[in-house]
């Protein structure tokens, strides 16, 4: 009888990430949100340098113009909208707390390092899509430094070459760069935000996320999980900030979600 409820919170933490759904899409759902600049509960803990949602473009760049969205599922959506902020503060948030109150930094920018190396076929692939042959190379010298030099990705020597460029690649992407539009919203339960098309990029990205193929299932689960409450870890605080200054929440995720993806889209 124990075994259920720890399957159930094991299946929550699993499924609440962008890399089963995908994304990054790599990294896209509800990790993305957590993103946000100048967050005074985050402890400085941002891995990367310049977050990109929410943060506020440089001075001398053109102000993007918000793009609108079809949202006919709209009472769905606000539905699981709270569902998910419930089973954030609830179950991801408190767990995600003790992890990082007992695995040391380093350790957890490790395992992000890792996490974001083994999922170079996604990146790769959609970069060949997209005709962004350059790129591409780039993904794979990347990964080939990381898995050598950096002891299977747990480093990230890679950095020391400017001239190869960390991407975020992923088919939703690629299906735009076909001309392909977003489709309708929506918000999956556990998984966050998203789009149709973006739905479709994510479940497309899953088969090439080597994470997808371990067995049993428990395992994959659990590596999943792993990787999930391990990226949080580092944006403890920032879900609290973007509600805090979002004057109606619902509507400021989906204008951010669409704003970040069509930035994505351009690069």
């Amino acid at each position: 009888m124990n075994k259920i409820p720890a399957f159930i919170v094991c299946a929550v933490l699993v499924f609440w990430t962008p890399a089963v759904f995908a994304s990054d899409t790599a990294d896209i759902t509800f990790n993305e949100l957590l993103i946000t600049a100048n967050s005074v509960d985050s402890g400085g803990e941002f891995l990367d340098e310049e977050p990109d949602f929410l943060k506020e473009e440089a001075e001398d760049e053109k102000k993007e113009d918000i793009i609108s969205v079809a949202d006919p599922l709209y009472y769905w959506n606000w539905s699981v909208f709270h569902f998910n902020d419930k089973l954030y503060f609830w179950l991801l948030k408190p767990v995600s707390e003790a992890y990082r109150a007992v695995v040391p930094r380093q350790v957890r920018s490790g395992l992000h390092n890792f996490f974001y190396n083994i999922e170079m076929p996604v990146r790769f692939v959609n970069c060949i899509l997209q005709g962004k042959i350059e790129a591409a190379g780039d993904e794979f010298a990347r990964f080939v430094v990381n898995s050598t030099e950096g002891i299977l990705g747990f480093d990230d020597p890679a950095k020391n070459y400017p001239e190869l460029k960390q991407g975020e690649e992923d088919f939703g992407q690629t299906l735009a760069s076909y001309r392909i539009g977003n489709g309708i919203y929506i918000i999956w339960p556990l998984l966050g935000p998203s789009t149709l098309r973006d739905t479709i990029g994510m479940a497309g990205d899953r088969f090439l996320k080597p994470v997808s193929y371990i067995e049993p299932l428990e395992l994959s689960m659990g590596v999943t999980g792993l990787g999930t409450i391990n990226a949080t870890s580092f944006k403890i605080g920032d879900y609290e900030t973007f509600k805090k200054a979002a004057l109606e929440p619902y509507e400021g995720l989906r204008n951010a979600y669409i704003q970040n993806r069509q930035k994505k889209i351009r690069e």
